[in-house]
């Protein structure tokens, strides 16, 4: 099952190393991402496998908006069915 996740907000340091570091310690293999600044903003959307993981899709969303809150950034996780659904023309 693979999954969308997108990270916005201001940039700071430690963003990447947080976020790469919660999907290590849950078993979520980072598969593309793409990140960059625009001007004071980082932006970052990454595709990720969330087939090893023990977390549900609901419990790991909340536990990203947490993260997010953290950092001081938000995070969403959308499924890559809806996602690609939700971009269809």
């Amino acid at each position: 099952m693979t999954a969308i996740v997108t990270v916005i907000g201001k940039d700071h340091k430690g963003i990447i190393a947080s976020v790469s570091g919660f999907m290590s310690g849950n078993e979520i293999n980072i598969l593309d991402i793409s990140q960059t600044i625009m001007q004071d903003y980082f932006t970052m959307i990454m595709l990720v496998d969330l087939s090893d993981t023990a977390l549900e899709i609901g419990e790991l969303r909340a536990m990203l908006e947490e993260l997010g809150s953290e950092l001081k950034v938000k995070m969403s996780l959308t499924h890559q069915d809806v996602f690609d659904a939700m971009h269809r023309i």
